[in-house]
């Protein structure tokens, strides 16, 4: 990976890492229910579902790309055209608030694997990566180095805004009530992926 893949990686990451949704939830209603260390803990199970799920678009992608050749260009529009169908959606929701009911106490195991289950119930999850990765690395030539810069990429930008999400619940000012915020959000996430997917689309 070069270095402007490895910073446009990030900054696409923790925008979309913002976006208000389930993983948002979990961290939040855990966090206000049992105190931050929930939160650390939901979000430690949040980031260990993202590198499974990275692991299996990278390894599956290398794979595809190897075995396909030249026919793995379809792969690459099929996930350039899912990218924009999922950044017109979120345009198209502008704002979905899920308010949280009935939190209970809970052990700190039992809020990891919240997080962790919270991630891997989302079957779009490895669609998302399969159609977002190929527009920043070059899977049939892919290395060990750079998986693990995006593994530790997702690790702070993912970790680093549900921690962040866990402050606020913490504090008692959680943004994700503030729809003017998930508007501006869902917004300038819905740009970002219109506008990898269109990239991937042009560069197939």
């Amino acid at each position: 990976m070069t270095f402007s893949n490895i910073v446009a990686l990030f900054g696409v990451m923790t925008v979309l890492a913002l976006v208000p949704g389930v993983s948002v939830l979990a961290v939040s209603a855990r966090t206000a229910a049992s105190g931050f260390i929930h939160g650390v803990l939901t979000t430690a199970g949040i980031v260990v579902g993202d590198i499974i799920f990275i692991l299996l678009a990278i390894f599956g992608l290398s794979v595809l790309a190897e075995t396909m050749g030249s026919l793995f260009v379809l792969v690459k529009y099929l996930g350039g055209a899912y990218l924009v169908w999922l950044g017109t959606r979120l345009w198209r929701e502008r704002s979905s608030i899920v308010e949280a009911e009935g939190t209970i106490e809970s052990s700190l195991l039992s809020s990891f694997l919240s997080g962790l289950f919270v991630t891997l119930g989302d079957q779009k999850a490895i669609l998302f990566y399969m159609g977002f990765f190929p527009a920043f690395v070059d899977l049939s030539k892919i290395t060990f180095v750079d998986t693990s810069i995006i593994i530790v990429i997702a690790i702070v930008t993912v970790g680093g805004v549900k921690l962040g999400y866990a402050c606020l619940a913490d504090s008692a000012s959680l943004v994700a009530k503030n729809s003017g915020a998930i508007v501006k959000i869902n917004m300038a996430a819905g740009t970002i992926m219109i506008g990898v997917g269109v990239f991937l689309l042009a560069s197939a």
